[in-house]
């Protein structure tokens, strides 16, 4: 079991206004009409056609595929029984799930067909694995059985727009729990489901986020009602009486994360509440005692077994992943396998009985490797094969941090990574330079192997990935640094990248040519690169990224809505900071050419988005290519289109850089 994931929440507010004046802090003021809606629905079929992808020329097409051959399939779930390890991969072109009956075996494919497919969980009896499927990139999966020898899937539920979630098998075998927001978009309830009588049985339905953390087999689950993307309050239910206890978080505004630990009525307890990074605390509903050791670095996660025997938690140390175990009842170091030379160690699913945990290894010089560990025998074991076919990966940059200064002073980490030519002291001009915004915003860039990153290596360009402030990883200030109309005193990181690329990356006077990409917020980020801080990059592809604050909240999914207003900013009180955070605010400086990508099922980010400001910047009469994928949603999935979102997103920055 793994450390609850943050979860979104529900709506707050929803605007209303058709138009709004939007006033641009250079001065000028353009007047948009905001589109209204969410999804394929919300976008009529002559648009799809209009901006649907077009080929790319074959030679750069096939050079794409090869890199995408690339590939490491997923951690992996060991069987009860320890001999079959599950996974996803993406061989087929679409994420379905394979099963290995010995290490380094010929993998079988059990799922199929065209609709993303991955491995949820299993039942103890071995009967039965637990699959989740989602359609076109909507973000609104469905719950199936697949019995282990293979064949049909069984729905547990799968309905439009709703989102079904595992999350536990019972132990005996007879039970799926699952949650769902069916009843209304932005509340999600619990349910049951009886394998044997195909039945759900609704076992809790208070509103809000909720969803299940941790379970004990005497019918106490542990509760966590998300309030925003890291704030959260934690309960313990008692399934026969329905009765909520409070466990940790009531009334605060706190970062937890909770499991029940080895020892009765103590919790572990994942949380920088008492200090600026994220540590590991046993929690006895009095005081919080100290579990793992004073760093200068988050404890990114932990996972405890089922049977409370081991523990398990990483160490996000500058964006490299580092894994230590202890015991659960002594609170002991454990023997855990080190890799010296890995760039980030993860840790996939444990067993029931905590015997045997999936580790997955990463390094700058090839996929993510994939072992069992057993903490009876101490052995590893090396499960599932990647693919490498035709590229020398041993020749992949590795990535190197380095920091540029913020014009307040504050160091910014990013992570670089340089052509060898671009290295050589008698170059005569500098070598273009691609920045690459993470998403979230709170995600991290962090160093190990990229396909995607060595893409651009090999055409010629230095990529470079930021981690600005509001990202993951570098304490709870960093993190919080901006929130709602903060991010107006944070936001020139952006900016500054690229002023001090061109300032100290010369050759002989001549400053590189810089360009900006991201996905989700990086695009956003990507986006105000282009509009904000106009001049500062000479080109920028943007995908599935927000142009206007406003009317993404408007239009967001339910379910994330209030979610993002803590982050952004609330749309009354908050308004002139949301319009002067947004890229449509200024449209009236943009110079350089901008592609934008998008899906027009993305449920997070609305189609709308992307056409919103296409039309604006066609009206201006600046190159702004727009490309928007029918059948996919928050990025691609479909190997198909994830070539030619890739291909033209690296041709338009070759053109223009």
């Amino acid at each position: 079991m793994n450390s609850m994931e943050k979860n979104q929440i529900k709506s707050a507010f929803i605007l209303s206004a058709a138009w709004l004046s939007l006033s641009a802090c250079s001065g000028g003021t353009t007047k948009t009409a905001l589109y209204k809606g969410l999804g394929k629905e919300s976008v009529d079929s002559k648009t799809l056609q209009e901006f649907a992808p077009p080929a790319l020329e074959p030679s750069f097409s096939r050079k794409i595929q090869s890199y995408l051959d690339i590939r490491a399939p997923g951690l992996g779930m060991m069987s009860p029984d320890q001999k079959h390890v599950y996974f996803s991969w993406r061989v087929t072109g679409t994420s379905q799930v394979w099963r290995l009956d010995q290490p380094k075996g010929f993998p079988v494919q059990v799922t199929g067909g065209e609709d993303s497919t991955a491995i949820a969980g299993q039942t103890l009896d071995g009967k039965w694995v637990v699959l989740t499927r989602d359609r076109n990139g909507e973000e609104n999966p469905g719950l199936y059985l697949q019995s282990t020898q293979g064949g049909a899937l069984k729905v547990i539920q799968h309905k439009d727009k709703v989102q079904t979630i595992f999350e536990f098998a019972s132990s005996d075998s007879k039970y799926i729990y699952y949650r769902a927001n069916d009843v209304k978009p932005e509340t999600y309830f619990i349910y049951r489901y009886e394998i044997a009588t195909g039945k759900s049985e609704l076992i809790f339905s208070q509103d809000g986020h909720w969803s299940v953390v941790d379970y004990k087999d005497d019918g106490h689950f542990l509760l966590q009602k998300a309030l925003t993307n890291s704030v959260s309050e934690v309960f313990e239910m008692d399934l026969q009486t329905k009765n909520l206890r409070p466990i940790i978080g009531q009334g605060e505004s706190e970062d937890y994360s909770v499991q029940y630990s080895a020892k009765e009525n103590e919790f572990l307890v994942l949380t920088p509440k008492l200090g600026e990074f994220r540590r590991l605390y046993v929690w006895d509903l009095k005081k919080l005692r100290l579990l793992t050791e004073e760093l200068k670095w988050d404890v990114s996660g932990f996972a405890i077994d089922h049977a409370r025997r081991h523990i398990l938690y990483a160490i996000n140390e500058a964006g490299s992943m580092k894994v230590k175990a202890m015991n659960a009842v002594t609170e002991k170091p454990m023997e855990f396998p080190q890799f010296a030379d890995a760039d980030q160690v993860y840790v996939g699913g444990i067993s029931h009985t905590g015997q045997q945990v999936m580790i997955g290894v990463e390094t700058a010089k090839g996929p993510r490797l994939s072992y069992s560990y057993d903490f009876k025998t101490h052995k590893q074991t090396q499960w599932v094969l990647p693919s490498q076919p035709e590229i020398e990966t041993s020749v992949f940059v590795r990535a190197k941090l380095e920091y540029y200064p913020a014009r307040d002073g504050s160091q910014i980490p990013m992570f670089v990574r340089r052509p060898t030519r671009c290295q050589d002291p008698s170059l005569s001009t500098p070598c273009p330079v691609v920045v690459h915004f993470h998403g979230g915003p709170e995600g991290q860039s962090r160093p190990g192997f990229s396909v995607f990153a060595q893409m651009f290596i090999d055409e010629g360009f230095i990529f470079v990935e930021p981690n600005v402030r509001g990202s993951d990883g570098y304490g709870k200030t960093w993190f919080h640094s901006d929130d709602g109309p903060k991010r107006l005193n944070v936001i020139t990181d952006i900016e500054d990248v690229a002023l001090f690329i061109k300032k100290n990356w010369q050759i002989k006077n001549q400053a590189p040519k810089v360009g900006a990409m991201g996905w989700s917020y990086g695009g956003y980020s990507t986006l105000v690169a282009m509009t904000m801080f106009s001049g500062s990059f000479d080109a920028g592809v943007s995908l599935v990224g927000m142009s206007n604050l406003l009317s993404f909240l408007n239009n967001t999914a339910p379910y994330r809505r209030a979610l993002r207003i803590p982050e952004y900013g609330d749309p009354i009180k908050d308004k002139d900071a949301l319009m002067r955070l947004s890229p449509i605010s200024y449209l009236d400086k943009v110079k350089a050419p901008l592609m934008v990508i998008q899906g027009a099922t993305d449920p997070r980010v609305p189609v709308g988005e992307a056409v919103q400001i296409h039309r604006s910047l066609e009206q201006k009469k600046i190159s702004s290519p727009l490309i928007i994928f029918a059948d996919e949603g928050h990025g691609t999935d479909k190997r198909s289109n994830k070539v030619l979102e890739l291909g033209h997103a690296l041709s338009f920055l070759k053109k223009n850089l």
